[in-house]
């Protein structure tokens, strides 16, 4: 129990608890050959005292040299020991924790990631575990070493003389009191200080993504003045957190010292008055420099680690978060989507209210409406990117919230409007629709979407860097891309968002060609706004403010005159806009 309380509590995982016993272990083993060497120290310094009368050379002298040849072999090898069960294996531990975090991530639903900033992820993966890898190495081993080793050389000065035992470690338990009494000062201070750096990389990252049409409206220099604000905000926070654990530490070192004035006092009480010698008093201030010692640097570990309980927390939040999962195993009959009675809330706003339709195999199902009625949602649950608050989503007669996701998007093939590449080649960015896909599938994929006119020019063909997210690429080639992706993966379900919204007019017939040839006998789901997209779809559902207002083929709905006809009229009229 005390284990995995220890292991929720810095983020570790069980590899992280065992690196932990070893550290410590090791911490222990090195405090203990460190105070041996105070014993050797006590030894010689007993039998020259006792030689000194008496003008005799000191004896044992071969003897001598062999303990401290010893203990200087002894010390290397259990600091190495040491280094290597802190930092050595520490370091697999971030590795393992960032991959951890990262497959977490990659099955959590989609819903989570619109409910965080992203700026905020990217913190907890990177600053967050590096704070916390500085605390497994450096605090952990070392802290809980100290403790123990301590208590053990606290009871064998007890043996010795219980008074000047109490004179010298009193000021330990006070120290360490004050400093734990200070922990929520310190919590509170770690809270602002992460808030204030991730508004920082809020705006940083704000700054980069839109660089464009911040330059484009001339706010170069109040977005950089708001930039600067931030910064310096985040700067007078870390000073004032860092001001405040500096007080406490540095109090709580000063009251730990003040054992060394107190067994001076206490043992020249008890030399004058006949009950110990100066030999004994020597030894407890031997012992006691080299008790401080870890100490001195524990106090300052212990604000450490109260520090990164923030970071620890963040990272355990997202382990905490529940992942969608499922059977491993879908076997639809048929691939028909059937919403029943879905609901389905952004937080406290529900977006859709009781929306039931069938999307048929070997239809083309359009769903369009006015922005905000909930068109994209279906299409991100149908594929349970999002989970549903209410209701049944069907995929072949199987509830898709009981099959695992990874297992439901192999027969899913989405284009959805925001396009999204990697920093790879054009054959590479389309392979990502079926690993292991050959080059001459890759081409004729993006040959069906239309790809080659634009391939051809650039540098290296396909096997040009098209950077960042297709930096290189115009908003329509993106696209394109996104489109030859999704068919190569020739998937049985199609999801199409706005798959042709950045394209021309002559380009957009080309695709919209080459999807009918090629997605014939799927079942097709497409959102779109502009009507002509939908003109030869097989059924078309209607939504608005998040219900369904009205399905049935383009002829029907026109003939109805409700919301869809309304909307081509609509169209048709802003076509024909013109600048007078």
């Amino acid at each position: 129990m005390f284990s995995k309380k220890f292991q929720r509590k810095f983020a570790l995982t069980d590899q992280g608890v065992e690196n932990t016993k070893k550290g410590t272990f090791w911490t222990v083993i090195v405090n203990l050959v460190v105070m041996g060497g105070v014993s050797i120290l006590y030894l010689l310094m007993s039998g020259f005292m006792r030689t000194l009368p008496e003008g005799k050379h000191l004896p044992g002298v071969v003897s001598a040299v062999g303990l401290v040849i010893l203990f200087v072999l002894l010390s290397f090898v259990t600091h190495l020991q040491q280094y290597k069960a802190t930092y050595g294996l520490v370091y697999n531990e971030v590795k393992s924790t960032r991959l951890g975090l990262a497959e977490r991530l990659r099955k959590l639903p989609l819903g989570y990631f619109g409910k965080r900033d992203l700026a905020d992820l990217t913190e907890t993966i990177m600053g967050d575990v590096n704070r916390m890898e500085h605390v497994w190495s450096h605090v952990l081993g070392y802290l809980y070493g100290a403790y123990i080793s301590t208590g053990v050389i606290a009871i064998c000065l007890f043996f010795y003389d219980w008074r000047l035992a109490i004179a010298s470690l009193w000021g330990v338990p006070v120290a360490f009191g004050l400093l734990f009494g200070s922990r929520k000062t310190a919590d509170r201070n770690a809270q602002r200080t992460k808030k204030a750096a991730v508004r920082v990389s809020d705006s940083i990252q704000e700054a980069l993504e839109n660089i464009r049409e911040i330059r484009a409206t001339n706010q170069e220099e109040r977005y950089l003045e708001g930039l600067n604000q931030k910064i310096d905000e985040h700067e007078r926070v870390m000073i004032r957190g860092e001001l405040g654990t500096g007080l406490f530490v540095n109090a709580a070192s000063v009251i730990m010292r003040m054992g060394v004035a107190t067994t001076i006092l206490v043992g020249a009480n008890l030399i004058l008055s006949g009950s110990i010698d100066f030999m004994l008093l020597f030894l407890f201030l031997l012992v006691i420099t080299r008790i401080y010692a870890p100490f001195d640097q524990s106090l300052a570990l212990i604000a450490e680690m109260f520090v990164s309980q923030v970071s620890a927390d963040r990272m355990m939040e997202i382990y905490d978060t529940p992942v969608a999962e499922g059977s491993g195993t879908f076997e639809p009959k048929g691939h028909d989507i059937v919403f029943e009675h879905v609901g389905f809330a952004y937080d406290e706003k529900e977006v859709l209210h009781d929306v039931s339709f069938t999307a048929k195999e070997g239809e083309v199902t359009a769903l369009v409406g006015p922005s905000g009625s909930g068109k994209s949602t279906c299409a991100r649950l149908a594929a349970r990117l999002w989970e549903i608050d209410k209701g049944v989503i069907k995929v072949g007669n199987v509830d898709i919230s009981t099959v695992d996701p990874e297992v439901l998007l192999r027969d899913y093939s989405m284009v959805f409007q925001e396009v999204v590449l990697f920093d790879d080649t054009v054959m590479e960015n389309i392979r990502l629709g079926r690993h292991g896909a050959t080059d001459e599938e890759v081409q004729a994929a993006a040959k069906a979407a239309n790809c080659e006119e634009f391939i051809q020019r650039l540098p290296e063909g396909y096997d040009t860097p098209i950077g960042e997210n297709g930096a290189r690429l115009s908003g329509g080639e993106r696209q394109r891309i996104s489109i030859a992706r999704a068919l190569l993966k020739d998937a049985p379900i199609i999801l199409l968002d706005e798959a042709t919204a950045s394209l021309d007019v002559e380009n957009e017939t080309k695709v919209q060609e080459a999807l009918s040839r090629l997605l014939a006998g799927k079942t097709v789901l497409v959102i779109a706004h502009r009507m002509r997209t939908v003109e030869a779809a097989d059924k078309i559902v209607v939504l608005a403010e998040g219900r369904v207002a009205e399905e049935g083929s383009p002829a029907e709905l026109m003939a109805r005159g409700g919301l869809f006809c309304r909307m081509v009229e609509l169209q048709q009229q802003s076509a024909g806009w013109r600048l007078e």
